[in-house]
């Protein structure tokens, strides 16, 4: 076949399949906004949940899902980055390093209920945390960790040997060299993984059923992290599974559309600097 058509060929396989996948997310955009957007208000974004009056809001599960993802990310981003680092720059290869590669593998791809079990098991149950905002997070550093261990060890990885080369020509020492050149260097590659992992986070439900549980504090904003900590995705269950309000339809539509243009926000809030930044250092 002449080069020139197969190359034509691939061409446009690509775009129709880039174009296919952009039409999927409009669609799905369309299918979410397009019935949530109407509900939305100030009331029922800041507003108390209600059990059995129609009306309510849901404020407190808002608060709870940044809360949650915050304290999660606090626990999970240094070991997982430090633990990259370790497996990247300092671990031989050997039996050991093989070993803690495969089961981090392994572990990313378990269900995540299977982390909310495990997470009711030691905190709700073994440590006594009950269903909690800490319990929730701790758990949810867990699922989140083996992904930052692996984004983390492969952005470094990426990184060419003559940039560490060079550095340590200037006579750094290799801590130097990782913090002043590699992680630098790889820092858009790190805040993807950290912006997976935070997206995967705030949409997670199953984990927090089992360890947050499905109630929220009588006051807003509750910082107490033994409360109970129902975030936006348990309330979009739990009003399409349980509740006995008159209008819990509508409340599943508007917390669908609000949890998606959350998403979409902390994407932005966080990929946006990064790529500056990028910028920045490309221009220099």
């Amino acid at each position: 076949m002449n080069s020139k058509l197969t190359d034509k060929l691939a061409t446009g396989f690509f775009w129709m399949i880039g174009l296919s996948i952009l039409a999927i997310l409009i669609w799905f955009m369309w299918q979410i906004l397009g019935k949530g957007l109407s509900h939305l208000s100030l009331d029922f974004i800041l507003g108390m949940p209600e059990e059995v009056t129609s009306g309510g809001g849901v404020g407190p599960m808002l608060f709870n899902s940044f809360y949650i993802l915050g304290l999660s990310l606090l626990f999970s981003i240094p070991f997982g980055v430090g633990a990259g680092i370790w497996l990247a720059e300092y671990a031989k290869k050997n039996w050991f390093t093989d070993a803690v590669r495969l089961s981090t593998e392994m572990l990313a791809s378990v269900p995540s209920i299977v982390f909310g079990l495990f997470g009711m098991l030691v905190f709700v149950t073994v440590f006594g945390l009950g269903f909690t905002i800490i319990g929730g997070a701790l758990t949810l550093a867990l699922l989140n960790l083996p992904v930052l261990v692996r984004v983390t060890e492969e952005t470094l990885r990426t990184v060419p040997d003559s940039y560490r080369e060079a550095s340590a020509a200037l006579g750094a020492t290799k801590w130097q060299t990782i913090r002043k050149v590699l992680i630098p260097t790889s820092l858009p590659g790190l805040v993807t993984g950290i912006t997976l992992v935070a997206g995967r986070a705030l949409g997670e439900s199953a984990i927090l059923i089992f360890t947050a549980g499905v109630s929220v504090s009588r006051f807003f904003p509750d910082f107490n992290p033994v409360a109970s900590g129902e975030t936006l995705a348990v309330h979009l269950w739990y009003v399409r599974s349980e509740s006995l309000v008159d209008d819990a339809m509508q409340i599943a539509e508007g917390t669908a559309a609000l949890l998606v243009i959350v998403v979409l926000l902390l994407n932005l809030l966080i990929a946006l600097p990064s790529r500056y930044y990028q910028r920045k250092m490309a221009g220099k």
